[in-house]
């Protein structure tokens, strides 16, 4: 019982759509027609990008990135905005949540190298706000954004509509909200390596260099050319199986033969990746797939949803992921209307306000609580207020724009 209370904290949403499946299949008896219910496309893309991302982030290609970024900030408010745009840029590639995972260890590192600890709280909000909001900018930075432009069709010219306004504005918005912040000088140099963990470096053992290599060096006398070789060879995979994903996505080519090209590189190159692939996340898709499938085939619990979101997708999609968090929301109210376009920008825009509204922000507030667990009430307001002004200001400009 204890382990099953353990797993339901854990992943919440994961046990939820369980739930949610299995009560739906007991009005909807078990037949052929559920095999039709997943977007087995939408699985493809999402299982793939994961183990990819999984491999860039353990060569290091992202943290280093960051250091040397971070070196040449010559004040507090730059440090700031360098750290808070990579996080908004990186989240357009390799997902919102893999960029918090990957720059919020190191932001807390680097403030107290630095000795401002007291500005890192701020700037952990508005990291958390630019990787939910750059990850809107292109069709793989997210998860709602992937299922939504593999199963409704849209082109690249409605997507870029439907989010790159609100990109750009959030943009300058966090570039405003850095300039609030201080400006003194910084007095400590940051460090020219750290690992991956943002933990101080504590031996030169043969183990943790092969760790910070991602698992790719050779044995004990190898040569440290060897090491390299392996790492771009690597590299040069995964940028490789990275185009080949992006091509699926824009529909060129299809999604089988690129999964398993994926399948068969990653256990050539580096098969502990599988490790790193968010099973759960596979599995909540599918979960609320066979949901969606049966309470499609309800007529009356079908014509109640299309009768509540159809024409007010908007506010069905910020209201619904407040509460489910926006991929649910994506999935759950996708099945309800046909204004794709205004839904995409709703599930984007409802990532913004509870900390639930967006699972990657519970990244950043668990990293941070355990770094500052005494400042957690204090991370909850200072979250609350910049989400829920954010949150104001765009729905603002959907509004102006007539997403409604």
């Amino acid at each position: 019982m204890k382990k099953l209370m353990d797993l339901f904290k854990r992943e919440t949403v994961f046990c939820v759509s369980v739930l949610l499946a299995l009560a739906s299949a007991l009005a909807v008896r078990p037949d052929a027609a559920y095999l039709n219910y997943p977007d087995y496309r939408t699985l493809a893309l999402l299982f793939c990008l994961m183990i990819i991302v999984a491999g860039f982030q353990q060569l290091g290609v992202f943290s280093r990135l960051g250091r040397s970024l971070s070196r040449r900030a010559g004040s507090l408010r730059r440090l700031a905005l360098i750290l808070i745009f990579l996080c908004f840029f990186a989240s357009m590639i390799i997902t919102n949540d893999v960029t918090l995972l990957t720059f919020v260890p190191f932001t807390i590192l680097v403030y107290r190298m630095t000795g401002n600890e007291r500005s890192t709280r701020k700037t952990v909000v508005l990291e958390t706000i630019a990787a939910n909001l750059g990850s809107m900018a292109t069709p793989i930075g997210n998860p709602q954004n992937l299922y939504l432009c593999s199963a409704s069709g849209i082109d690249m010219g409605q997507f870029a509509l439907a989010v790159l306004p609100y990109a750009g504005l959030s943009a300058v918005l966090l570039a405003a909200a850095v300039w609030t912040g201080k400006g003194g000088e910084i007095s400590v140099k940051i460090a020219a390596e750290q690992p991956e963990t943002g933990q101080p470096e504590t031996g030169g053992s043969e183990s943790s260099k092969g760790r910070e290599n991602g698992g790719m060096s050779g044995p004990k006398g190898q040569p440290e050319n060897n090491g390299r070789t392996g790492q771009k060879g690597a590299l040069l995979t995964y940028l490789i199986l990275l185009a080949l994903c992006l091509l699926v996505v824009f529909r060129v080519l299809p999604y089988g033969p690129v999964l398993a090209c994926v399948a068969v590189a990653i256990l050539l190159v580096n098969r502990r990746l599988y490790r790193s692939v968010n099973y759960f996340l596979l599995l909540t898709f599918l979960c609320f797939f066979v949901f969606i499938g049966n309470m499609k085939r309800i007529p009356e619990v079908s014509s109640l949803l299309v009768s509540v979101v159809e024409g007010r997708e908007l506010w069905a999609g910020i209201l619904a992921s407040q509460v489910i968090s926006n991929v649910p929301a994506a999935i759950l109210l996708s099945g309800f209307t046909e204004k794709y376009s205004v839904l995409l920008t709703a599930v984007n825009l409802g990532g913004l306000g509870t900390l639930v509204a967006s699972l990657a922000s519970l990244i950043s507030f668990q990293l941070f609580a355990g770094a500052y667990p005494q400042e957690k009430g204090a991370f909850l307001k200072t979250f609350t207020g910049w989400n829920l002004l954010f949150l104001a200001i765009l729905v603002g400009e959907a509004l102006l724009l007539g997403q409604v």
